[in-house]
């Protein structure tokens, strides 16, 4: 019966966490300190993603060494294993234990053999967070050594929460304001990692940035979304086939949005490519972002694309030409998408997505 109870209570808080306009560190932060009176778990790591990548832009942190955080980046990008972020982002199930991972032979992850037992870490739960087709976040949530793992209720009760934790997040994007007292845009920074994600050097605008992206609490080591952007590199590397420059989209502690993107340096053409990684921290154009907003907001894909045909400057007979359909059908997909987005117009809508809350206007 007690624990009956705390299960209602931390369902309680964490929905109403997740439903108050909280800034995303916040949400992560207090709905695991809820989540942890149902589901015991030794330590966390969560993150907010890029749902156009699902690249980390930032992370909450409890009880995981800063040592351990190049392992588990390098495990996630460069490693085959279980669970990794990537799958679950788009896994019919969102949720899923290490040890159901493995059916019971957790030695067969890398990561259960290499990082978790050495920290002394028994079964590991994994989340993506998802509102739609759009991953917002990630958990991951550690037990205790223990032959039994998590619970078939307890991974049942994480992933009634999911939806939830990804409405959070995804208004927490909406709700970002940039600072009223922050003063133009600052200037572009430069970092030079090596292949294990260690700085090796840094521009002064570079530190500048960094503090502002800093994981929550924050720590010595690299912030992970910056992290994880040169190992996302590395693992296009490994494939001829590879899209272009990993980017990702950051909001900083003022407001801001920037754009990290990573590319390997070499010494002259016909060097081995084997040089540092540069990682370029710049302030996002607006164009950058909009894209990001648009994906919070509860638009169908027809309207999602009809949106990003407005922001491009269509006109209703441009769209309905490109998309093959009447201009009374593009107008009333434009009435739904103006009630969601809470604007009265396309003139306000470009506005609200190229505008209001990235900064000064580009």
């Amino acid at each position: 019966m007690g624990q009956h109870r705390s299960t209602d209570r931390a369902r309680r808080d964490i929905v109403r966490l997740c439903h108050s306009g909280l800034d995303a560190d916040t949400v992560l932060s207090e709905s695991l300190t809820a989540l942890r009176a149902a589901v015991p778990i030794a330590a966390y790591w969560a993150a907010t993603t890029d749902p156009a990548t699902v690249l980390f832009t930032g992370s909450v942190i409890d009880a995981i060494p800063e040592s351990a955080t190049p392992l588990f980046l390098a495990n996630e990008f460069l490693d085959p294993d279980v669970n990794h972020f990537r799958v679950l982002a788009t896994a019919p199930d969102p949720v899923r234990s290490l040890f159901d991972a493995t059916e019971g032979t957790p030695d067969a992850s890398a990561r259960y053999r290499d990082i978790l037992t050495p920290l002394g870490m028994g079964d590991e739960l994994r989340a993506a967070l998802r509102t739609g087709d759009a991953c917002w976040g990630v958990l991951c949530l550690h037990r205790e050594p223990s032959p039994a793992g998590f619970r078939p209720d307890e991974i049942v009760f994480v992933r009634s929460m999911t939806a939830h934790l990804a409405e959070g997040l995804r208004a927490a994007v909406l709700l970002s304001e940039v600072d009223s007292g922050a003063d133009g845009h600052p200037a572009p920074g430069l970092l030079l990692l090596d292949d294990a994600g260690t700085l090796l050097a840094r521009t002064p605008e570079a530190s500048v940035l960094l503090a502002e992206v800093a994981d929550h609490p924050a720590r010595a080591a690299l912030p992970q979304a910056i992290v994880a952007v040169a190992m996302r590199l590395r693992s296009l590397e490994q494939d001829p086939n590879s899209p272009a420059v990993p980017r990702i989209r950051l909001r900083t502690r003022s407001g801001r949005w920037l754009v990290a993107h990573a590319s390997r340096l070499h010494t002259d053409p016909g060097a081995d490519p084997g040089g540092p990684i540069a990682v370029i921290l710049e302030p996002a154009r607006a164009p950058e972002i909009a894209p990001l907003k648009l994906a919070a907001y509860p638009l169908t894909p027809r309207e999602q694309q009809i949106a990003a045909l407005v922001l491009a400057g269509n006109s209703t007979r441009q769209i309905a030409d490109a998309l093959v359909v009447s201009p009374l059908t593009v107008q009333q997909h434009l009435k739904s998408i103006f009630e969601k987005s809470g604007v009265r117009s396309r003139r306000d809508l470009v506005a609200n997505l190229l505008a209001a809350h990235y900064g000064s206007p580009q």
